[in-house]
Order: C-alpha cells, then sequence, then structure tokens
C-alpha cells in the first residue's frame, strides 16, 4: 500500500515536500522513494490535507501531528518540528523570507520534487515553473471547466455566475496548469445539479463536497502512474482494479 503524504506549510504560499512510503506484502516493512509531491498553498490545503485522511483512498494520506503542530506554529518553527522542508515564494513586505522564482525552481529540484498540486492558490503560476514541470501541475476549479473559468472567476463569483446563466448543472473541474488561467487540460470533473431555488452558497457547499472527493482521486492517479495521455493531448485516468478501463 502506498501512501502519499502531503503536509501542510503556513505563512504565506508555501511548498511542503510529501514521500511514498512502500508497505511489502509478508509483513516486511521498507521506506522507498515514490513521487514527491509539493503543494502551492493559499488558504486550501487544510481542506486537501483532511480529504486524504479522512478518506485514505488511492494511498493518500496525511500525519496528524505534522498538520497540527504546523497550524500553530510558523514555517521556521514547522521545520524544525516536522522536519519537512518549506519554500516560501514570493519575496514581499509580509514574507521578506520568500524567493524569486529561479531559487524557488532551485529548491524544487534539490528536492526532487515531482509533482505540484494547486490548494486556493488563485494567482498565475509563473511560466517557468510551468516549462519545468510539464504534464506535473494540477489545480481545481469549482465549475465544469471551460465554462465559468478564466480570470476573475473563483469563490462564489463563480456560483453566483452559474445560477444567473440558468445551468442546470455544475461541478468541480480538476485540470492540469498551463501559463493561462484554467485553460489546461482537464483531467477529473463531478458533475452536481444548479436546483431552481440555489443560493450560491448553496450551489458552493455542493460542488465543494465533490471537490473533496474529486481532487483525492486525481492526485492519487497522479502518484499511482495511471494517467495516459491520448494522440490528441487528452489526459485518462485509468482504474485501479483494470488497466484497460478508464474512470
Amino acid at each position: 500500500m502506498d501512501f502519499c503524504q502531503i503536509h501542510e506549510g503556513r505563512g504565506g504560499s508555501s511548498f511542503s515536500r510529501g514521500l511514498t512510503y512502500a508497505v511489502e506484502e509478508g509483513g516486511s516493512e521498507e521506506v522507498q522513494r515514490g513521487p514527491d509531491v509539493a503543494v502551492w498553498r493559499k488558504k486550501g490545503l487544510g481542506s486537501l490535507l483532511s480529504w486524504g485522511g479522512r478518506r485514505n483512498r488511492g494511498g493518500m494520506g496525511a500525519s496528524g501531528r505534522g498538520r497540527a503542530g504546523m497550524r500553530r506554529s510558523g514555517v521556521r518553527e514547522a521545520q524544525r518540528l516536522s522536519g519537512i522542508p518549506v519554500v516560501l515564494f514570493p519575496r514581499s513586505k509580509s514574507a521578506p523570507e520568500g524567493v524569486p522564482t529561479a531559487q524557488l525552481l532551485n529548491a524544487l529540484r534539490d528536492l526532487r520534487v515531482d509533482f505540484v498540486l494547486l490548494a486556493g492558490y488563485l494567482k498565475l503560476i509563473p511560466g517557468e515553473l510551468v516549462q519545468a514541470y510539464p504534464r506535473s501541475i494540477l489545480n481545481i476549479h469549482p465549475s465544469l471547466l471551460p465554462a465559468f473559468g478564466g480570470k476573475g472567476y473563483y469563490g462564489l463569483k463563480v456560483h453566483k455566475a452559474v445560477i444567473a446563466s440558468g445551468a442546470r448543472y455544475s461541478g468541480p473541474t480538476v485540470h492540469f496548469v498551463d501559463e493561462q488561467f484554467d485553460t489546461g487540460r482537464t483531467l477529473a470533473q463531478r458533475v452536481v445539479p444548479v436546483l431552481a431555488d440555489d443560493t450560491p452558497e448553496q450551489l458552493a457547499a455542493r460542488v465543494l463536497h465533490e471537490e473533496h472527493h474529486v481532487y483525492v482521486d486525481a492526485v492519487a492517479a497522479l502518484c499511482e502512474d495511471r494517467i495516459v495521455w491520448r494522440e490528441d493531448g487528452v489526459p485518462l485516468i485509468r482504474t485501479q482494479t483494470n488497466p484497460d478501463a478508464y474512470a
């Protein structure tokens, strides 16, 4: 059983390294290096951690001690308590220890990071990072892209626009990240109904419930190398039980 562990950093946008642990059959336990995951966090990573820890599906989990310790302390204290590297980006008045893009890329390479997950991060990712991690950066958006995506579509603004349009369905989209807002290839979606008397808050809650499932499943597929690319550039997810079937 593989565990793709993701831990939380605090103090602005942060990356933290995740490790894969392989437990061999027969009772012997051996630690091996699997795909490492960096999480670009604004404010959504705590939810991502709880999704994986609660469901423990697809081999995705998180350390409770690491989560609690990091929430109560700053970045440097979190590093001391957990031993997980944290890099702040970008440099700002509130984060003078932040690093420029080139230094960030060097840090990710030094940490042997394979994948980057965006969790509630609303800014464009630097083009240099996208080019350095092709087909390796995931984001989640609260609508069925390509509808209601792009600059300015975030939070309740998305759900207000969906209701105002008269759309009968909505839902979250997990997509690969490119140099623009919400235009990368779609990896996974979940569909929820838009009810006649929905408020934006009610629709948001319904979509968020599905986000908690679809992002965990998509990240598990990424870590388990179950994503295949069609000749036309469309990514598909193989099921865990049948390599010839797709989710």
